[in-house]
């Protein structure tokens, strides 16, 4: 009975879009009304009423207390859906992210940076909805509080207690996400002008943040232990930079671990030229053993810890957080009010405090590790077939920072790939200098159907097309910034 009633609010629903497409309910035109439309559909009024309300809510029409409903706005546009992706756009930070989130049904995404959703912890997200559906009325209506959840915040200062980082939930902020998180700090620290340090290679979203708030990029080239010591040292004498983001735990794209020996050159170094660090530690539930942390080594003098839940838990329940000095912290509570007008949705954070706090999180963790594991060699293997191979071997996470053959250009590669509905991350996106034309970030979790690596074969085994110097399309819209 329910389907049926669902189906005939349905029907009503169609009825007033073909009078609207078809012209015979004009813009600002009022619709007849319940009883009468009820009649003449042969349904009841509360289906009526179901259909008007949905249709109002949908903007379709247009609710007038006391009046009835009428046709909203001007008759709407064709709806041609732009079903084929951008070919014309730029491979630029922001090409790898747009194509991602874009992405239609059947496209197939090495190139992203999350894993399938069939990877996640299903069941554990399940289990904490039913819990929240108890939560109390404050918990499903209220704004969030300035700093976010204590739960969470307390959850997260016993973890940074586990690795060594002393710290308690009122020196934790929850933000909307970890990317918000390092805009907060942008908003914070920089002004238009000022110069910060990325690691080329580097996470591009780092770059088109710093970019958004008008600063000057410096990039320091990245080994497999960290940021080249020498180069970063001379990037700080030259360019005094304000900050330096990276990722300390597989970094990302290179899947690097960065070193005790690194890590302690950078702090030294950044003590002795007034750098902020922050350390966006997102990655580090794919560790199997933790690494070295610029925030437990500094303990929060002038560095600040970030990160989120997306990767490991969900990317649709977003939430990310800091954990930074008390004054600092301070300040960055105000600049959240000020741009959200408090932390985090306490519905998300209900959701991930119950989930964290499910005993099978721990046993979802490792089973990440050993899929990953398997995932990497495999897909190692099979790249190597190609004559494409890893710069190195990470100890956990998805990515694979790999060499294209000799002579073949990553962007050409992505843009060929995307034609056949394959969003690949060609190296260049992640460079600062533009110096990695010949890498290819691959995520091993995205890489298990066999026509990944089908068109990875049918494009580099075709000669080379040289582009047009004119062509836009495999180079950054504005100007490469400069490179420490």
């Amino acid at each position: 009975m329910e389907q049926r009633a669902k189906t005939r609010t349905g029907e009503v629903m169609d009825a007033i879009r073909r009078k609207i497409a078809g012209r015979a309910l004009s813009p600002g035109e009022k619709l007849p009304s319940i009883r009468r439309f009820a009649e003449t559909m042969g349904v009841s009024p509360s289906t009526v009423v179901e259909a008007y309300d949905r249709l109002a809510a949908d903007g379709v029409i247009r609710a007038c207390p006391g009046s009835g409903f009428y046709v909203s706005g001007g008759a709407p546009p064709l709806a041609v859906a732009a079903v084929e992706p951008r070919l014309d756009r730029a491979i630029d930070p922001f090409w790898v992210s747009r194509q991602s989130l874009d992405a239609g049904v059947g496209t197939l995404k090495p190139g992203c940076g999350w894993l399938p959703a069939d990877w996640m912890p299903q069941a554990a997200i399940r289990r904490a909805l039913r819990h929240l559906a108890r939560a109390d009325d404050a918990v499903l209506a209220d704004y969030g509080g300035a700093r976010g959840s204590f739960a969470l915040r307390r959850l997260l200062a016993r973890q940074c207690a586990d690795e060594g980082l002393a710290v308690g939930p009122d020196q934790i902020l929850l933000t909307l996400s970890g990317t918000q998180a390092i805009d907060l700090i942008c908003r914070f620290l920089l002004r238009p002008g000022d110069t910060a340090l990325v690691d080329d290679p580097g996470y591009f979203n780092f770059q088109a943040l710093l970019r958004a708030h008008q600063v000057r990029i410096v990039g320091v080239p990245y080994t497999p232990t960290g940021p080249d010591p020498a180069l970063f040292a001379q990037a700080l004498a030259q360019h005094r930079p304000r900050l330096y983001i990276t990722n300390s735990a597989l970094h990302n794209p290179t899947g690097a671990t960065l070193s005790p020996q690194t890590a302690h050159t950078l702090l030294n170094a950044a003590a002795a030229h007034d750098l902020v660090i922050v350390e966006d530690d997102i990655f580090a539930g794919f560790e199997p053993t933790p690494s070295p942390r610029l925030a437990a080594l500094d303990g929060l003098t002038r560095v600040i810890r970030i990160g989120s839940f997306s990767k490991t838990l969900s990317a649709s329940i977003r939430c990310g957080y800091i954990a930074a000095r008390p004054d600092w912290l301070e300040a960055l509570v105000d600049l959240q009010v000020a741009t959200n007008f408090g932390g985090p949705s306490p519905v998300a954070a209900e959701i991930i405090v119950a989930a964290l706090s499910d005993g099978s999180y721990r046993k979802h963790l490792d089973g990440l590790h050993r899929r990953l594991a398997r995932a990497r060699r495999d897909a190692a293997g099979k790249l190597d077939m190609l004559g494409v191979r890893p710069w190195l071997t990470p100890r956990g996470g998805p990515h694979l920072w790999c060499r294209l053959p000799d002579g073949r250009d990553a962007a050409a590669v992505a843009r060929a790939a995307l034609r056949d509905s394959l969003i690949l991350a060609p190296g260049n996106v992640f460079s600062v200098s533009q110096s990695a034309d010949g890498f290819m970030r691959f995520n091993v979790a995205q890489m298990e159907n066999p026509r990944v690596y089908e068109t990875l074969a049918r494009i580099l085994a075709a000669p080379p097309v040289a582009e047009d110097a004119g062509d836009h399309a495999s180079r950054l819209t504005a100007p490469a910034p400069a490179s420490g």
